[in-house]
């Protein structure tokens, strides 16, 4: 049996606690310490399962090979430096970092180090849509909601890194090898300081588009992805964890059909059932913990040497973009208010 990798998890918030128990749980792991700058918090944790307590990691907590880092984002390059320095692979948790320039140093660092580093971004484990990815299509159009009641965490920053950052990561995800030509977006805080709602159309320059919606103020939850492609259509919701995909008969021709009947004008096809040109069937998702699958992925790549499946040059892109979809929303000058109110 492998020996337990020696694990520790910096930052003992929300999503922190999560990644507490997982370690302990693992049999690939061994959690040797919960760090936090909040001591308490910090015992709160760590005492019931036996293991150490720290306000900051010092390497006198032992043997460390890997650490989840859920620190407020702002610290991430911070708590971050250190470790990878170290030879310590670290998973840190969405977003990467608060700007570009935090996000490339962090990759710089861990080039220049050799370290592991992967992101946290969960969503990219959740079966729906590794049931997406696994089907290998080339999209032309995507479309993402994500919207839900107000928490009051996070409130500090705008819903693009709070929420639409997953969507993000997925988009461009699916669009692997395009690069952004184009972002058009707009926003409106309205219990922040910074945007509560936010839309964006980011096109690629491989002609792809993606329309994505984030929103903190609704009344209810709702997280879903359409996958349009050329002769797919796919829906999925992430939540119920399941979705549909539909696709073009293989042997299906507009134009011969057309042809066949003698019809100049396609819209004399109106009376041909559609139904019975596509087929439509529920895609195979597999019931698994995402977060648990995340951890898995990433202890692997410890062990191997490799890279995560969400790399840190991934967690970059999502920063970078996130980043110009913020300025391009305040950027938008809304005629209609006093004062020319811009952003």
């Amino acid at each position: 049996m492998t020996t337990p990798l020696p694990v520790a998890v910096i930052g003992a918030g929300h999503m922190g606690r999560h990644h507490v128990r997982k370690y302990a749980e693992m049999e690939e792991t061994r959690l040797v310490a919960v760090i936090d700058k909040d001591l308490e918090r910090a015992r709160a944790l760590a005492e019931p399962l036996g293991v150490q307590a720290a306000d900051h990691y010092e390497p006198t907590l032992g043997d460390i090979a890997a650490a989840t880092i859920a620190v407020p984002t702002i610290h991430h390059l911070e708590v971050a430096r250190p470790l990878i320095e170290a030879g310590i692979a670290v998973l840190i948790e969405k977003p990467l970092a608060p700007n570009v320039a935090d996000a490339e140093e962090i990759a710089a660092l861990a080039q220049k180090h050799g370290a592991v580093v992967g992101v946290g971004h969960t969503e990219r484990f959740n079966p729906a849509v590794q049931a997406v990815a696994r089907l290998g299509l080339r999209p032309k159009f995507i479309e993402t909601h994500r919207i839900s009641p107000f928490t009051f965490r996070s409130a500090d920053v705008s819903v693009v890194f709070d929420m639409m950052i997953h969507d993000i990561d997925i988009v461009l995800h699916l669009v692997r090898g395009e690069q952004v030509k184009h972002v058009d977006a707009y926003g409106v805080n309205v219990l922040a300081p910074s945007e509560d709602i936010t839309n964006a159309r980011v096109v690629f320059d491989r002609g792809a588009v993606a329309n994505l919606t984030a929103s903190r103020l609704a009344l209810k939850t709702e997280r879903k992805l359409r996958v349009f492609c050329r002769n797919a259509y796919i829906s999925l919701d992430y939540q119920k964890k399941n979705g549909i995909a539909i696709t073009l008969d293989k042997n299906l021709d507009i134009l011969k059909l057309a042809r066949e009947r003698n019809i100049d004008d396609l819209s004399q096809l109106a009376g041909v059932d559609f139904g019975k040109m596509v087929t439509v069937e529920p895609l195979a998702i597999d019931d698994q913990d995402a977060l648990n699958a995340e951890l898995k992925a990433f202890i692997t790549a410890v062990r191997e040497r490799s890279t995560p499946p969400v790399s840190v040059e991934d967690g970059v892109a999502a920063v970078r973009l996130a980043t110009q979809i913020i300025e391009s929303a305040r950027s938008h000058k809304w005629s209609d208010e006093p004062g020319d109110v811009i952003g």
